[in-house]
């Protein structure tokens, strides 16, 4: 085992998740230069994974806990919230896409390919960002940010400009994204007035007010 690797296993990192700020406090008295070539002894060895710049995860073999993607999501891009496909299968709304996450940032739109999986940043503008976002315990003292399904619902409206209420109705909601009727029904617009606010987008607000309309539920 690579010395970097061992001590990076010793230290235990929720989901084996680490940075260039663990690696400084574990070698303090090692130069840049020096860090640099542990890591890369380490990656060459297959023991660490690079996931960007800065960012590496401990290779299974390694790692005492598994990472999850959404923590780790929020780790390669921030501020960002998970969102869209990704925050609708976590609330049972549509099937989960396995080697995707999907959020949405306030920052550039950044996509990342690791060997973790693929992970997708797209702007969304918002004035609250965190505007129908909870954080939520998605594994043993690992939290991450979430849209609600009225959050995440506005966020795909928000990108997807060609969809309107007047156009679209409910058929994007159940023939597009095959969410099932009945559990529209059971969505909350408690946040309402708090996502329109934040997004500013009428598009947005004459869909999200349509939705609330038709299935009749108050929140």
């Amino acid at each position: 085992m690579q010395t970097l690797t061992d001590r990076v296993f010793k230290l235990m990192p929720p989901g084996g998740i680490f940075d260039t700020t663990v690696i400084t406090n574990l070698f303090p008295d090692a130069s840049p230069g020096a860090r640099t070539l542990l890591v890369h002894r380490a990656v060459q060895a297959g023991e660490i994974h690079r996931l960007k710049p800065g960012l590496y995860v401990l290779a299974p073999p390694y790692r005492k806990t598994e990472p999850h993607p959404f923590v780790l999501a929020a780790c390669l891009h921030a501020p960002s919230h998970v969102s869209l496909e990704s925050a609708l299968a976590h609330h049972g709304l549509i099937p989960e896409a396995v080697y995707q996450v999907s959020s949405v940032t306030v920052a550039r739109s950044r996509e990342f390919a690791t060997p973790l999986g693929v992970f997708i940043f797209q702007r969304v503008p918002a004035l609250a960002p965190r505007a129908g976002v909870e954080a939520v315990e998605v594994a043993r003292n690992a939290w991450a940010f979430i849209a609600s399904p009225l959050r995440a619902i506005a966020d795909l409206v928000y990108l997807n400009k060609s969809i309107t209420w007047k156009g679209n109705c409910l058929s994007y909601l159940t023939e597009s994204l095959r969410i099932e009727e009945e559990d529209l029904r059971e969505l909350s617009f408690e946040d309402l007035d708090e996502i329109l606010a934040s997004l500013r987008s009428r598009r947005v607000s004459a869909y999200l007010q349509g939705l609330k309309g038709v299935i009749g539920n108050a929140g």
